[in-house]
């Protein structure tokens, strides 16, 4: 039985796990699948929630940058599910946006409570149930004393989404698509939106009211109106002049005017008023601008957004998520509102996502690899093949090398033993050999070990052999002398065998050498694009903060770690290669030195 095999490969198998499964709570309902960990965190030293506050809607803003599980949900989302902490206790929500094809949605969840100066505090998004329905409730999801709230959600335009159903009249106003949720609203300055005066529209003084909403304007503005409501005994209007906003409140012949508040143009900024008891509190980005003594009467009658109905006073720029409350909520509740909604959302953190058939537990891993870009895939395969390639020739040449070992020490030491003629040794290759000539490593691996076949010191010991049986004939013998010029061209021959030889060992170390100069760069390079995509990706979100980030950042440093496993096992193996290869072309150069001695000595006068 003979081989013809060339060049052989041996099959690796590669087995990976990053991340341990932690602990978790019992599963909710086994009908779901997945689930994902929102963690809330009240602290921190610009605003920390100092205290408790109850029947908070937050938002839940998820992109490709914290799921990796869109198309795991139900286009409709319908089988989303929010559960408290207890693992027990459902959540009202609201979807606002569920985009499948971009990836984005946005979902307002009402947490009964949130504690004050805590991280510990976190709730369950469920959802992958193909047989479930829709629960989500839209009014639901908003305070009792909620009686406005208007997401502006295109073909809702200026609908009221609290249950009193407050919906406006929109004269001019243009909906747009890139506010900073979702849908927004926009002003031209000769544009409003008109609020009909109804029961729940009437604040009282015992209550209170409080006004919020997101604005942005490019260009200074003109005595605008951003809001106004007035009847025959008061009139409440928050105004913006140039930069500078105020609030403006007025009973019989009594006119309260806060301090101006100066704003940037070009930038979302969360306003809001608060009246509370004998309190008038107008707030910047969640934090106390302006306050002032107030005696609050109430306030009733029609609402107008963006100026006065003759559009006068009009503002231009958009506006987003405005609400009114009949009760006067303390500032804490706006703390919140802009630290979760805004560009820096920070109130809330998107953990680990949990499968039901693993038990609850969650591996890192499977996250990672959602978020890695197709780019990032071309260039990982790329790597894993140059892995496997370097990889199995480290597992070839390390065997290979190990037999040359064992069958140059054997030899060495039958070498040593001779007492007579030194071309004792030498046999003939035999119809294997001469098939597996070229091929060490299959003659290696496959042939075989009865005369020394795979000692690279035998064949320079035979290719010696040859010349002298070329130089002196078949009766060479103990009388027949070596002139030095024979042994000069028999060195010359053993010489370019050893040359041969160091070839066979150093063949297919370049590859590995490729393996460990290019893979730390070519993972580098997909490392680099998949953050240039995740930070695209962010952008158009609009979510900039490092649960945002981490994700899309984990995935793109998936390129260099494969870069670095293709690197450092093919590192060590080169070395490790390197070393054996270089003592035995030390022994192949010394044996040729002791063979010309010994045939000089034997075939001498």
């Amino acid at each position: 039985m003979t081989y013809n095999i060339k060049y052989p490969f041996v099959t690796l198998l590669m087995l990976m796990g990053l991340g341990l499964p932690t602990l978790a709570q019992a599963w909710w309902n086994d009908d779901w699948q997945l689930r994902k960990v929102i963690k809330v965190d009240t602290t921190g030293t610009s605003a920390s929630l100092d205290q408790a506050l109850t029947d908070i809607p937050v938002l839940v803003r998820l992109h490709v940058g914290n799921f990796a599980y869109f198309f795991d949900v139900k286009p409709d989302a319908s089988d989303l599910r929010f559960i408290a902490s207890d693992d027990k206790t459902p959540l009202k929500f609201s979807v606002e946006r569920f985009d499948q094809t971009n990836q984005m949605a946005l979902i307002w969840v009402k947490l009964p409570k949130l504690p004050a100066n805590t991280k510990t505090d976190y709730f369950y998004m469920y959802f992958s149930n193909p047989a479930a329905t829709g629960t989500a409730d839209d009014s639901g999801v908003f305070p009792a004393s909620q009686v406005v709230a208007y997401h502006f959600i295109k073909d809702k335009f200026a609908q009221d989404a609290t249950a009193f159903k407050n919906n406006g009249e929109a004269v001019n106003v243009e909906p747009i698509g890139s506010a900073l949720i979702g849908d927004g609203a926009h002003f031209n300055g000769q544009a409003h939106l008109r609020i009909p005066a109804g029961e729940s529209l009437m604040f009282n003084a015992a209550e209170g009211m409080d006004l919020s909403l997101w604005l942005k304007f490019d260009s200074e503005q003109h005595d605008a109106w951003l809001m106004t409501q007035q009847s025959n005994a008061s009139m409440l209007r928050v105004g913006l002049n140039r930069r500078e906003l105020s609030v403006h409140y007025q009973a019989g012949q009594v006119m309260l005017t806060t301090a101006p508040v100066q704003l940037s143009p070009a930038a979302w900024h969360h306003v809001a008023v608060t009246i509370n008891g004998t309190k008038l509190i107008l707030l910047l980005d969640g934090k106390e601008a302006a306050a002032s003594e107030v005696n609050f009467q109430g306030s009733s009658g029609d609402i107008l957004l963006g100026g006065a109905a003759d559009n006068a006073h009009g503002f231009a720029g958009d506006l987003d998520e405005v609400r009114f409350d009949n009760k006067g909520a303390p500032p804490a509740a706006f703390s919140v509102a802009a630290r979760n909604q805004g560009i820096d959302s920070s109130l809330l953190s998107y953990g680990e996502d949990e499968n039901r058939s693993a038990g609850g537990g969650a591996s890192y891993f499977p996250i990672i690899m959602k978020n890695v870009t197709t780019d990032g895939w071309v260039v990982i395969i790329i790597l894993v093949i140059m892995g496997i390639i370097s990889w199995v020739i480290i597992a070839v040449k390390g065997l290979y090398l190990r037999r040359v070992s064992k069958d140059n020490q054997a030899f060495l030491d039958d070498f040593k033993r001779l007492d007579g003629d030194p071309a004792t040794l030498d046999h003939d290759d035999d119809e294997q050999e001469r098939e597996l000539r070229d091929s060490p490593v299959s003659l290696a691996l496959f042939g075989k070990h009865d005369h020394y076949q795979s000692s690279n010191i035998y064949h320079i010991y035979h290719r010696g052999v040859h010349e002298l049986k070329v130089r002196m004939g078949k009766a060479a013998g103990a009388n027949i002398v070596l002139t030095p010029e024979a042994q000069l061209a028999i060195r010359a021959s053993l010489d370019a065998q050893l040359v041969r030889e160091s070839q066979k060992l150093n063949a297919q170390m370049v590859l590995l050498t490729i393996a460990i100069s290019g893979g730390p760069f070519l993972g580098l390079l997909g490392t680099v694009v998949g953050v240039m995509i995740t930070f695209a990706a962010i952008a158009a979100s609009g979510d900039v903060n490092i649960n945002a980030i981490a994700p899309g950042i984990a995935a793109a440093l998936l390129a260099t770690v494969a870069g670095l496993g293709v690197a450092i096992p093919a590192l060590f193996g080169y070395n490790y290669l390197g070393t054996k290869i270089k003592q035995a072309v030390a022994d192949m150069q010394v044996f040729v030195d002791e063979f010309i001695t010994t045939l000089g000595e034997h075939y001498s006068r």
